[in-house]
């Protein structure tokens, strides 16, 4: 039998820093096993699963732009995740065989606000795509106050805000900000390498917000480096990346991943 592997799937998928992650974890634990990177067009997509379920060694993918949603037509979805989240990011292979898809963003979102009391508080996040998904599902599980949802289609981030039963608004992409925003989250690829950049003015935000970029290529984006300027507080994607890995992690190889050398792991990345 070959070794056991995971990957991480998308179109495009080179940018993806995954296989760094799992294989510095994989490293550190001494696990006979291997994590891999796979281009996967949306054409591609029913294949593909269907070749690795009938692959003994496969352990599941992580799921990046653009399958989110649409891979859950390919896999069992037994934690009813269509009906919560809405997108999966995680497809595991069950104790039968099955995979099985789940979603570990809303916990990586969650893992470095956890400190943080933001009850009753109100967020702005830019986007409405399958990363606003979990997000606005950890959001709404965290008691915040009334979410601005800033997306170019109005209509669909609407219909996402309600979904989520979140009390707020949804505004065009261009919409000042609110200065009593307490978290500004970034759920979209806007500022990300070969995208669009995210023209926002945060100069108008509280000093006791914190701003937070799911974007890791680049780290530092310019919503980061404004709000660093500032002295706010902010949270890269490399946090979220990191967090949401750790619990993938776990379902692939069925060990926990040793956290204490996170610092480590970062200074791999960034390198």
């Amino acid at each position: 039998m070959n070794r056991p592997y995971a990957e991480v799937i998308g179109d495009p998928i080179a940018q993806s820093k995954s296989p760094i992650i799992h294989g510095f974890w994989l490293e550190a634990l001494g696990l006979d096993a291997e994590y891999r990177k796979t281009l996967v067009t949306a054409d591609d997509l029913p294949r593909f699963f269907a070749e690795r379920r009938e692959d003994p060694d496969w352990r599941g993918c992580n799921i990046t732009m653009p399958h989110k949603l649409a891979a859950l037509d390919h896999v069992e979805d037994r934690g009813d995740v269509r009906s919560g989240i809405g997108a999966i990011n995680t497809v595991f292979r069950a104790e039968d065989g099955t995979p099985v898809g789940t979603n570990t963003d809303a916990g990586g979102f969650y893992a470095p606000l956890a400190g943080f009391d933001l009850t009753g508080k109100p967020v702005t996040v830019v986007g409405a795509g399958g990363a606003a998904r979990a997000i606005l599902f950890a959001l709404a599980r965290m008691n915040v106050g009334p979410v601005t949802l800033l997306n170019r289609n109005v209509l669909k981030a609407g219909v996402l805000l309600s979904s989520f039963g979140l009390r707020g608004q949804a505004l065009p992409l261009a919409s000042p900000l609110a200065p009593d925003t307490a978290l500004l989250v970034n759920a979209s690829t806007l500022g990300m390498a070969g995208q669009p950049p995210l023209d926002l003015d945060i100069d108008g935000l509280g000093e006791e917000a914190i701003v937070y970029d799911i974007v890791y290529a680049p780290l530092e984006t310019p919503l980061l480096a404004a709000a660093r300027a500032r002295g706010l507080e902010t949270v890269d994607g490399l946090e979220m990346l990191i967090g949401q890995a750790a619990l993938a992690f776990e379902l692939f190889f069925g060990a926990e991943p040793p956290r204490d050398g996170d610092d480590a792991l970062r200074d791999l990345l960034t390198a």
